[in-house]
């Protein structure tokens, strides 16, 4: 079996830089995953806050503090308390299927605005919430914007930049959701400490502030060229185009996305066009990558990062530290997969992280096996013990975080041809936010009753999607988001799903090459 999950062979290159303007509008578009990085992070903090949960989920509260004979892994399950979270992600279902066709037809700029604006609603509503049902209906608001700003920055970053920098300016997407996870921490650590009990109130309508910057960021953005050519705007983007790639010829560019333009127009119906045949793998891809993603765990880490340290032993203001501590492992171990994704590829990243996570998730199951058994009561926990739990725990949110975590939005959203494009990140964020719902809504059940074998559940799903990455996901590095076709043709198991007839001239969509080797 020849070069396993590898394809081959040199690609059009493009006239072109990487300018200081598309630098700075893909930073701006980026932190669109503030948003949803302040969401996961502040979730699992005002969830362990006494006065949060004596106000709208006392059961939790007593079987927390006033029952000590619970069982440890059972403290915290409770279906009001996990609807709280995972509504959010239901929602964000919902609304990226709406998104996707607001993206193909208005542009990328409005989706995010859309984004940023329901997102602002949801977060004032929570932060003077004074019913659960008040909670709710914030989340959905906060799941409908997460939803359509999750649909359209990936794609706007993927069109933006030039195809040697692609992986780095898309992964700044996933930057901002780390930001957003730490900023989240840090705040719930010190909000935690207001006299009155009332600080889960900042936490949450703090929720504003990103908002804000996105919503904002949308109306001073330009529009992509492809999105521009999509609707008709050739001229104006001819313009842009120059203006991002720093160059006056961009004709040949030019030319492929007007091709890939034609050709997508003739598609009346992108959503039965995704299960046509040739696009079998782009589709698999879009399903089997963000399904995965959610396995491993992350969210389990990341959610609930405060009631799983409080739950090992750590005291309600140690686990909120031990939080920020995994925040800025995050942060630092995407900001080595921007450095390094376009420089050693996609496919080393994958693999690695993956086994670095499966390794950590035994140890990890190991550790709080032997410590709290099946029982669930530890009695002490040993500060040492302690210690080491937390360090394979970050070890782990390090693997994710140069791994599954940026590579889980840039590869699907650099994979798909634009006359399905909008379509298939829509199935993309879609079965993201299924997964995840369906993740946060059981996982304190699953932690009840499956204990600390939760963490070897997640380490298998983690080897299987190790060796799925291994066999069948080829590398895209430096190959333009319109030539995305040829990594498949020369696949060795997806060739045999994209013929000649549906991708000619040796592999790509568009016309045939010329090699421009400046840059």
């Amino acid at each position: 079996m020849p070069a396993v999950g590898i394809a081959r062979g040199g690609g059009k290159e493009y006239a072109g830089k990487l300018t200081s303007y598309v630098l700075v509008t893909c930073i701006i578009a980026a932190m669109g995953g503030l948003i949803f990085g302040y969401d996961i992070g502040i979730s699992g903090g005002v969830t362990s806050m006494d006065s949060f949960l004596k106000k709208f989920f006392p059961s939790v509260y007593r079987k927390k503090e006033l029952d000590k004979s619970t069982n440890q892994y059972c403290q915290y399950d409770s279906q009001t308390l996990t609807m709280f979270t995972s509504s959010l992600y239901l929602a964000a279902l919902m609304a990226s299927v709406v998104a996707a066709t607001v993206t193909r037809k208005f542009g990328r700029k409005l989706s995010m605005f859309f984004g940023g604006v329901l997102f602002c609603a949801g977060a004032i509503i929570n932060g003077a919430a004074h019913a659960v049902w008040m909670l709710i209906l914030g989340r959905i608001l906060l799941g409908f914007g997460i939803g359509f700003s999750n649909q359209s920055v990936p794609l706007y970053l993927s069109e933006m930049a030039p195809s040697k920098s692609r992986g780095a300016l898309n992964i700044c997407f996933q930057l901002s959701i780390t930001v957003g996870i730490l900023v989240a921490n840090l705040l719930n650590y010190f909000f935690a400490k207001i006299e009155g009990g009332w600080g889960w109130r900042l936490s949450l309508g703090g929720a504003v502030v990103p908002a804000l910057i996105i919503t904002v960021g949308s109306l001073i953005l330009p529009d992509t060229p492809n999105s521009m050519i999509e609707r008709g705007q050739h001229e104006e983007a001819k313009t842009q185009l120059r203006r991002i790639r720093g160059v006056d010829d961009v004709s040949e560019e030019f030319n492929d996305l007007v091709i890939a333009s034609d050709e997508s127009k003739k598609i009346e119906d992108p959503w039965k066009n995704l299960l046509q045949r040739k696009y079998r793998p782009q589709l698999c891809m879009a399903i089997l990558i963000p399904f995965f993603q959610q396995l491993t765990g992350i969210n389990v880490i990341m959610f609930y990062a405060p009631v799983l340290f409080n739950t090992i032993g750590f005291g309600s203001d140690a686990s909120l530290i031990s939080a920020v501590i995994t925040g800025l492992v995050n942060v630092a171990a995407t900001i080595v997969s921007m450095y390094g994704v376009d420089k050693w590829g996609r496919r080393k990243f994958f693999l690695e992280g993956g086994t670095q996570m499966l390794i950590c998730q035994i140890v990890v199951a190991a550790c709080i096996g032997a410590k709290f058994g099946l029982d669930g009561n530890a009695g002490n926990l040993p500060k040492w013990y302690a210690i080491v739990v937390v360090v394979f725990i970050c070890t782990y949110v390090a693997g994710f975080a140069w791994s599954w975590g940026p590579l889980g939005w840039l590869v699907p959203s650099e994979i798909f041809p634009l006359e399905i494009r909008s379509a298939a990140q829509s199935v993309n964020v879609s079965v993201n936010m299924i997964f995840t719902f369906i993740v946060a809504q059981v996982f304190l059940t699953m932690l009840c009753h499956m204990k600390f074998g939760l963490f070897i559940f997640f380490a298998f799903f983690v080897c299987v999607m190790s060796v799925f990455v291994y066999f069948f996901l080829p590398e895209t590095k430096g190959i333009p988001i319109e030539e995305m076709s040829r990594v498949w043709k020369q696949h060795w198991y997806w060739k045999r799903f994209v013929t000649d007839e549906d991708y000619p001239n040796d592999g790509y969509e568009m016309s045939k090459p010329t090699i421009v080797n400046n840059v």
